[in-house]
């Protein structure tokens, strides 16, 4: 057998990457796998795409098994689930000369360690002629770890199936063979195991996507939006001279002797309008805000003033007479930019445009109308479980009913940090249904949130189908806390609706509902706010005393606590109560999370805690 490295042919079967080659995104995962973890053994001799027909497969396969130039190695990728089109195994199956149950077993038995639905996949796989084919499964996470669980045998099968001496190959025995491919006894799967919160939230900062830039107008719809560049006035404020009082402006003499006499030639009111020039000698009347007649260098109060004549008709001054002296240019006097002044930074990048008004104010008064923020995510929340009913639906529940609490609390609490919120409703524990929810929830959100349908029984399925039906990767899947320790952070590769692929985020908190508003405050909002551009995420963290004791527990826990300020100024945190995962009451009041460590006993009444901030503190 020549030497050099192995040659792998890799075949996608799917009818819409058949139609839209973007849509794969299997192999270039399985291309990678091979580059990676193929210890330099492979070259890609080349990558094709058919549609899943039986007489595509084949003939495709054929082609790259039965020239002289044959591959060592064909991958396939897609078609061997249950579903009416999947022909893959049927197409493969007959072509084979041999076939390798052991491969089957090994690619099975790898994903059954990862999911129950391991079980749905018919692989198949054997020699042809001088070639290894393999079938994988159309998911991009379940061919890889298909692959990766068979990857460092392949060779081996390869150089044997092409004519190599198996006496050679041999020699040494099985363990020379085992060192040889870099395999070991031990237990190679690994999963989303339950790191600290730490850790969680290390992992939700790197993998949330970063924020979009948009323009977007000046009025309502930005507050809240964080500014993606800093914003310069346009304009000076004021634009003109204008008065800061009601009184007259006058042309100030040198030596600042106004005492007199003057008569009124002018009246400038905060109303735009053309006005003459001002002399010496003479008073305009003006009004506050109003501009300063050309000429004017100072305004005296009316206070300073006395009315000496009226004109004929009684309807305007005639003759003021000013009770002062000592008066210098300049005064009573907003200068033009004095406020802000043309080209000056006015609000800078990563601002938060407030609710409260200023921030709109400021922007309006210089003449901005459009600035570049970061767009806001659209938040999506689902409830998955054939246990779950609507909240308001009447009549009484059925044994086993639960009625939906969490959905409309994750909506409320979303909307009350100012995001866009989508219903997605509930789903069934179907994975045909939820799969199809899920992919409707991206096509309108930028993050979805799901509650239920994530601990360790038979009929979650979110897990299973965050991986294996949207090709998403699981992050973490269990938190070292109470409560919330089946907490789950995905992405998910989708494409926009410009045909761009994008990622997206997926939380799965927990049924129990403290649980799921726990972590929506601990885990969502930090991913919200990098979606949203803020350069501060998460709940505000206060230093305070604890007002009783409170008991420990094993795991670190987030405590429902009521914080409020005394006389002294400390903050004080008062317990909820019972903190059993599923009691709705410990949310009651609560406006605060006390972060308890982990531990045996109590902390005794007066220790000092820090607490995250979910509302307003009170006075006590």
């Amino acid at each position: 057998m020549a030497s050099g490295p192995l040659k792998a042919a890799l075949l996608i079967v799917s009818t819409t990457a058949a139609k839209d080659a973007s849509a794969d995104a299997s192999g270039p995962i399985l291309t990678q796998v091979l580059k990676d973890e193929g210890d330099g053994k492979w070259e890609i001799h080349d990558t094709k795409i058919v549609s899943d027909d039986v007489l595509a497969i084949q003939r495709q396969i054929t082609t790259w098994t039965d020239s002289p130039d044959s591959v060592n190695l064909v991958v396939t990728t897609g078609g061997t689930g249950f579903a009416t089109g999947d022909s893959t195994p049927e197409a493969v199956t007959p072509l084979l000369h041999k076939q390798a149950p052991g491969l089957v077993h090994g690619m099975l038995a790898a994903s059954l360690t990862v999911t129950p639905f391991a079980m749905m996949s018919r692989p198949a796989a054997g020699v042809r002629n001088s070639t290894i084919i393999v079938t994988l499964p159309g998911s991009p996470k379940g061919a890889k770890e298909n692959l990766q669980a068979i990857v460092k045998t392949l060779p081996h099968a390869c150089i044997q199936a092409a004519g190599g001496n198996s006496r050679a190959i041999h020699s040494g025995g099985i363990k020379k063979l085992e060192a040889e491919a870099g395999l070991t006894g031990g237990d190679t799967h690994s999963t989303a195991a339950g790191g600290c919160v730490e850790e969680a939230l290390s992992l939700i900062e790197e993998h949330t996507p970063e924020p979009e830039v948009i323009s977007a107008p000046v009025d309502q719809s930005i507050i809240n939006s964080v500014l993606a560049e800093d914003v310069k006035a346009r304009e000076n404020v004021p634009a003109f001279r204008a008065s800061i009082v009601d009184g007259y402006a006058v042309v100030a003499p040198k030596d600042g002797q106004l005492k007199g006499v003057f008569p009124v030639t002018a009246i400038s009111h905060a109303s735009p309008g053309e006005i003459g020039a001002l002399n010496e000698g003479e008073l305009a009347r003006i009004t506050t805000g109003a501009p300063l007649p050309p000429g004017a260098t100072t305004v005296v109060m009316v206070e300073d003033t006395i009315l000496k004549t009226m004109s004929e008709d009684g309807k305007e001054e005639k003759e003021v007479e000013i009770q002062v002296d000592g008066v210098k240019e300049g005064e009573n006097i907003r200068e033009v930019g004095s406020d802000v002044q043309q080209g000056t930074v006015i609000l800078n990048k990563g601002e938060t445009i407030s609710g409260v008004g200023g921030e709109i104010g400021l922007l309006a008064s210089v003449g901005v109308s459009e600035a570049k923020v970061y767009r806001r995510p659209v938040v999506a929340v689902l409830s998955t479980g054939d246990e779950i009913v609507e909240y308001n639906r009447p009549g009484d529940l059925k044994l086993g009913e639960v009625r939906d609490t969490n959905r409309i609390t994750l909506m409320s609490a979303a909307r009350e940090w100012g995001y866009e919120v989508v219903d997605l409703g509930i789903a069934s524990d179907k994975p045909g249904t939820l799969e199809e929810t899920l992919r409707d929830g991206f096509r309108h959100a930028d993050l979805l949130i799901t509650t239920g349908g994530v601990s360790m029984g038979e009929l979650d399925l979110l897990k299973p189908t965050i991986e294996r039906s949207l090709g998403g990767t699981i992050h973490f899947g269990r938190v070292a806390m109470k409560p919330g320790k089946p907490t789950t952070f995905a992405t998910v590769p989708v494409k926009d609706n410009s045909g761009q692929r994008v990622t997206k985020t997926i939380f799965s908190l927990p049924g129990n509902p403290a649980s799921a508003l726990v972590t929506f405050h601990l885990f969502v909002l930090p991913s919200l706010h990098k979606l949203s551009g803020a350069s501060t995420k998460g709940l505000p963290r206060v230093p305070a005393v604890i007002s009783h004791d409170f008991p420990l527990d094993p795991r670190p826990e987030y405590h429902r606590a009521v914080v409020t300020v005394g006389k002294d100024g400390l903050l004080s945190a008062t317990s909820t109560g019972g903190q059993r995962s599923s009691k709705v009451g410990s949310l009651r009041s609560a406006n605060a999370l006390v972060i308890l460590p982990s531990g045996k006993g109590k902390l005794e009444k007066g220790s000092k805690v820090e607490v995250l901030l979910l509302s307003a503190v009170q006075a006590a």
